[in-house]
């Protein structure tokens, strides 16, 4: 790849990251960050789906090394997660942060001291974990980060629900999209993680995402610097609809997309007692998934797939 230069730095030069982050703040007194449209106000400290009001909240920030290979590098990718949620997965592997918001309030001015740290660590991202329902203060701390020469590319990093206006707002910011894609099925996401049209916000968002950062382009290390990366656990018993997203991926958005198809599904929270989400992926049903994904002509897997025995 050419030299390469992170979105936001543009965008901050030119005013433009200013101007959305407003618009983003300015959203959250109606608030229609992300897919389910609460239209609380959240300036005033009301709570939607997310529970989050005006200050996000962080679990925890650090240099991560069990993310995709090409986020991660030799150096690890720069994660921060944010608590809360805007899914109510019933198997959320990590529902002390997303369902029980285990973290602390922060400013915009710590978030940024975070996403500095992470650089400051020799980290090769600035790895946003579970943002849809905190992007306006994302923008507000990214306009502070950019001011101090923050230069790492920024990846988005969701479970996929995301407001069209939203991903909008952040064409020419976001340098890496990194979408979960859960179901195929409407009727699936609204009983296993409780919201309605998951697949055509799904749909609608990856198409945007595409449109705006193209297929993934690592540079002469491996290091992902650019494009849209994907995410799809396989559920048991076909759940997810792997084949059906498969397709959709190859037919409308590009045959060159890097998904990562993950074995790791395990039941937790409150799956135990939720057949068939109450047992474990098995051997066959994961490479039932990988070779739907290959039938759809789907070839660029992320290196560290594998049967987790």
């Amino acid at each position: 790849m050419a030299e390469f230069e992170a979105a936001y730095i543009k965008a901050h030069a030119s005013g433009l990251l200013k101007e959305r982050a407003e618009e983003a703040r300015a959203r959250l007194a109606d608030c229609d960050i992300c897919a389910r449209v609460c239209r609380v106000n959240r300036l005033k400290g009301e709570e939607g789906a997310c529970c989050t009001g005006e200050d996000a909240r962080v679990c925890s920030f650090q240099s991560h090394f069990g993310e995709e290979a090409p986020l991660v590098g030799s150096h690890g990718s720069g994660t921060v997660f944010f608590s809360f949620c805007n899914l109510k997965c019933r198997f959320c592997q990590n529902y002390e942060l997303s369902v029980e918001g285990e973290g602390r309030e922060v400013t915009a001015e710590q978030l940024a001291g975070m996403m500095l740290q992470l650089e400051h660590l020799g980290c090769h991202n600035i790895n946003l974990v579970s943002p849809s329902h905190v992007v306006s203060q994302i923008l507000d701390a990214l306009c502070i980060a950019a001011a101090h020469r923050l230069s790492l590319p920024l990846v988005y990093n969701t479970g996929g629900y995301d407001s069209l206006e939203t991903l909008r707002q952040l064409d020419g910011i976001v340098d890496i999209y990194m979408p979960d894609m859960k179901y195929a099925d409407e009727a699936t996401a609204r009983e296993y993680s409780g919201v309605p049209e998951y697949p055509a916000a799904n749909h609608a968002g990856i198409i945007e995402m595409h449109r705006q950062v193209g297929d993934l382009a690592l540079d002469a290390h491996g290091v992902a610097r650019r494009g849209l990366l994907v995410r799809h656990l396989v559920l048991p018993e076909g759940l997810a609809g792997t084949a059906e997203i498969a397709r959709f991926l190859a037919e409308n958005v590009s045959k060159d997309t890097y998904i990562n198809i993950m074995d790791q599904y395990r039941p937790c929270y409150r799956a135990t007692g939720l057949p068939p989400l109450n047992r474990r992926l098995t051997r066959e049903e994961y490479l039932q998934a990988m070779a739907a994904a290959e039938d759809a002509g789907l070839h660029r897997f992320d290196e560290r797939r594998r049967w987790h025995t």
